[in-house]
Parts: structure tokens; C-alpha cells; sequence
């Protein structure tokens, strides 16, 4: 009986061990395809603002056809924001700010295509404009929820691998910290509109 008890013990450790890493590793794994899910959405909510775009620029077009530059800048910003893809897997500091200044871009353009708005009384009158105008204030609604999901479900990921003993783990298996979307630079200043 006693030849047993050594064998039990190291029997009750593996299983321990085991049950462990097993319980970190699906854990982690989770925390990190949510995390990539939640990126999709941030995406996809971009993309909706993206296909919006052409119809409101060829509906301001009909109004403001002299304000051709403006409506060349939006074009521009736009394919450049959709052509600036992260693979969810590669969600570094560096394609977070690669994207975000290409959607950057896009909203900058987007604020002075809304200020030319403002000048033609017809254009602000007009019931496609008004929707496609409705629209887009909901596709940046959208935009920021699914930021803040994405940010929520990059924490719950980022705290799991960084708490003790799960550091330890977390470099074994190879699971590193993910980056969370960040305001862009200067978006802490008020932005300044002429009319």
C-alpha cells in the first residue's frame, strides 16, 4: 500500500498540472478569438461607413459640383481607408496607428464635405442627403461602441495572460499582449469649424 502513495501523489500533480494549463490555455485562447471578433465588428462598422460614402458624395455632387477638390479629397480618403486592413492576428501598436490614421483621414474629409453642406440650403433640404446625413451619425455611433467592445474584450484577454501565475503560462504557450484602438493624436483638442 505504501509503494502506492508516491504514485497517487504524482498522479494528483499531472492531473493538477494538466487541468492548469488546459484551463489557461482554452481561457486565453477565448479571451484572444473574442478579442478578434470584436475587431471584426470595429471593421465591419467601417466598412458600412465606407459604402455609405459614395452615395453622399454623388448626392452633395448633384448640388455643390463646383466643390469639386472637397468631394475629390473624400474619394481619396475613402479608398485609402479601405485599402489600410489589420489581420486580427497582428494587432500591434503599429497597424493600430497605421489604420487610424487612415480613418483619420477619412473623417477629416468627411467634416469638411458636412461643412459644405451647411452652405447650400437646397443640399440640407434634400430628403436623400437628410437619410444618407442620419445614416452616417449612426455609422459613428456604431464605430464607437464596437471600439469600446473591442477595447473591453482586448482587457479581459490582456488581464488573463498578465496576472500571476498565468504569466508564467502565457510565455510558455506563446500568448502576448494585444493592443487596444487608442484616440488619435491631437482628437483631445477641440476641432475648429468655419463657415
Amino acid at each position: 500500500m505504501k509503494k502506492w502513495i508516491p504514485l497517487l501523489i504524482v498522479g494528483i500533480v499531472l492531473i493538477w498540472g494538466y487541468s492548469t494549463f488546459k484551463g489557461f490555455n482554452n481561457t486565453a485562447i477565448n479571451f484572444q478569438e473574442d478579442a478578434k471578433t470584436s475587431w471584426s465588428n470595429v471593421e465591419s462598422s467601417y466598412q458600412r461607413r465606407a459604402d455609405l460614402i459614395p452615395n453622399l458624395v454623388n448626392t452633395v455632387k448633384g448640388y455643390a459640383a463646383h466643390e469639386k477638390e472637397t468631394l475629390e479629397a473624400v474619394i481619396k480618403a475613402r479608398s485609402e481607408a479601405t485599402s489600410t486592413k489589420i489581420d486580427a492576428s497582428n494587432l500591434t501598436p503599429e497597424t493600430m496607428g497605421q489604420f487610424q490614421k487612415a480613418q483619420q483621414g477619412l473623417t477629416g474629409a468627411l467634416g469638411k464635405l458636412m461643412v459644405i453642406a451647411e452652405k447650400y440650403p437646397e443640399l440640407k433640404a434634400n430628403t436623400n442627403f437628410l437619410e444618407l446625413q442620419s445614416q452616417l451619425e449612426g455609422t459613428e455611433n456604431r464605430i464607437k461602441v464596437e471600439r469600446d467592445r473591442f477595447n473591453a474584450s482586448i482587457n479581459s484577454y490582456n488581464k488573463h495572460i498578465k496576472i500571476f501565475p498565468n504569466s508564467l503560462f502565457a510565455n510558455m504557450f506563446g500568448f502576448e499582449e494585444m493592443s487596444r484602438y487608442k484616440s488619435a493624436e491631437g482628437s483631445e483638442k477641440a476641432v475648429e469649424v468655419k463657415f
